[in-house]
């Protein structure tokens, strides 16, 4: 039969794949076109009789893998829904996803999200989309900053008011993402507009890049000038979307020459991030759990062992870093004064290639993912910490455990999306068997709070280590902790400011 449930907005009818019902496109706010484009969420208007939920919503605006912009139709805030029994009398826990995708890509829609695998394991699933780029991250004069953190925000109040009519616990939300995902859970964690609405977080791979409002500004109005005008709702609100996001890619393409200017966002070409504003988000998600804002809710949170490998394969460099650039991005993306020396004096064998990747990797996403367990225990909350450090076998084999690795992972979708070419052209015994493990983990944490492995501490520092055999061991990238220790993550500013 097929199923449907009653939520307080009407009747939604899904459809039942592989044993779960799943339901698709389900607006959690207003289309943020028209008189909404650039405020806070509205919500969702009501419909008549019976809803069909069973096609995505369209992405948001976005340069899509072919060189177009999506996002037609301005529904892009929709939420999608896998439960394994909607009807079910005992709540289960839900696992919400915020995708990644540097704050300026990614949908909801993708095959790699797909939540038929982990809802099997006894939990609601839910997926969204919110708004990306100039829609959702640019600082405009007359909008509210952080528009995609509200849209997150809105999703969760959605979740909250609804979640149980499919078979949810409302009070047993956890919500995980991964890159940009990840760096969305923890600026959730920070704001004082979310404080209630997850009981337990996973942070994958987290970026530090959050950034202070004239950074933000300045980057804001660099794109508004591609079209000859200013970064404010009177200029840019009857903007077709689709010109937005062709000014930023225009600004993104060029953004290394304004290294001067905005300093290491410029040279990793990231155009866009949370922004530090004081009210929506009040300081860095770093701070807020130092100061004990996560002590109620419980933290999971890790990273891939080679970060960067795949960033390096993409800009072609992989196995092509000379001693000058390896010299070059230690100085720059090292933490202080005398990061090259600090460097070369815990990794005394690496040459130009490791050099390069380990500063990256360090700055990007593995120091920020662990300071945030660090500042969470120092806060009086309870983390659990890990590594990926299983090498992808698909490419060759020379992405190591890379970047992304842990979507299919973890999701249990290791054919049929890109992030699954990782694995291989056809997943091997030990993809399958970590991906049921993480799989296990993740739903286990979602369930209790326990991944399977001790609590992070300062001194011990147990860190569960994903291979092919799994294993429980102190953090195993000591020498780059040390290096960055010290560092506090403050927000990016102009002129280099942040360093």
């Amino acid at each position: 039969m097929t199923p449907e449930v009653r939520v307080p907005a009407g009747v939604l009818r899904g459809s039942w794949e592989s044993g779960v019902a799943v339901f698709r496109g389900i607006p959690y706010a207003a289309p943020p076109v028209g008189a909404h484009r650039f405020a806070a969420p509205q919500p969702a208007l009501a419909w008549d009789g019976v809803r069909p939920a069973v096609a995505f919503g369209p992405p948001p605006p976005q340069t899509d893998d072919d060189g177009g912009e999506g996002g037609e139709g301005g529904d892009w805030l929709t939420v999608n829904v896998w439960s394994p029994d909607p009807g079910r009398a005992v709540h289960l826990p839900v696992l919400v996803w915020i995708f990644g995708g540097a704050y300026t890509i990614g949908a909801a829609n993708r095959p790699e999200y797909d939540g038929a695998n982990l809802a099997r394991g006894g939990v609601v699933v839910v997926t969204f989309n919110y708004r990306l780029g100039i829609e959702g991250f640019a600082e405009i004069a007359g909008a509210p900053p952080n528009r995609g953190l509200l849209d997150q925000v809105a999703a969760l109040h959605w979740v909250r008011d609804h979640i149980a009519a499919f078979g949810g616990d409302p009070a047993n939300v956890t919500v995980f993402g991964e890159s940009a995902g990840g760096g969305s859970v923890a600026a959730l964690l920070a704001m004082p507009r979310a404080r209630g609405l997850l009981r337990r977080a996973v942070v994958q791979s987290m970026p530090g890049t959050f950034f202070a409002p004239e950074l933000a500004a300045d980057i804001a109005a660099a794109c508004a000038g591609e079209l000859g005008l200013r970064p404010t709702t009177e200029d840019l609100a009857a903007v077709d979307p689709a010109m937005l996001v062709l000014a930023a890619d225009a600004v993104s393409a060029t953004m290394s020459g304004q290294a001067a200017r905005w300093g290491r966002p410029a040279l990793r070409e990231i155009l866009f991030a949370p922004v530090v504003d004081g009210e929506v988000l009040p300081v860095t998600p770093w701070q807020a759990l130092a100061a004990g804002a996560g002590r109620e809710v419980d933290l999971l949170a890790g990273h891939t062992r080679d970060e960067h490998r795949l960033f390096t394969l993409f800009t072609g460099y992989l196995g092509q870093v000379t001693p000058e650039q390896a010299e070059f991005a230690l100085r720059v993306f090292g933490p202080g004064p005398d990061g090259v020396r600090r460097y070369r004096a815990a990794y005394p064998r690496a040459g130009a290639d490791e050099l390069f990747e380990l500063v990256h990797s360090d700055w990007l996403f593995r120091m920020p993912s662990l300071r945030l367990a660090e500042a969470q225990v120092e806060g009086g909350g309870r983390a659990y910490l890990y590594e990926l450090a299983w090498g992808a076998p698909g490419l060759g084999g020379v992405l190591g455990a890379c970047h992304g690795l842990d979507v299919p992972l973890v999701f249990g979708n290791l054919t049929g999306s890109r992030p699954a070419m990782l694995i291989g052209d056809g997943p091997g015994a030990a993809a399958v068997e970590l991906s049921a493990r993480m799989r296990a983990a993740w739903t286990a944490f979602a369930a209790g709070g326990d991944p399977g492995w001790p609590a992070y501490e300062s001194e011990g520092r147990l860190t569960r280590i994903w291979d092919a055999e799994p294993v429980v061991a102190a953090y195993p990238e000591e020498g780059s902790r040390r290096i960055w220790q010290d560092h506090e993550f403050a927000p990016l500013g102009l002129r280099g400011a942040d360093s």
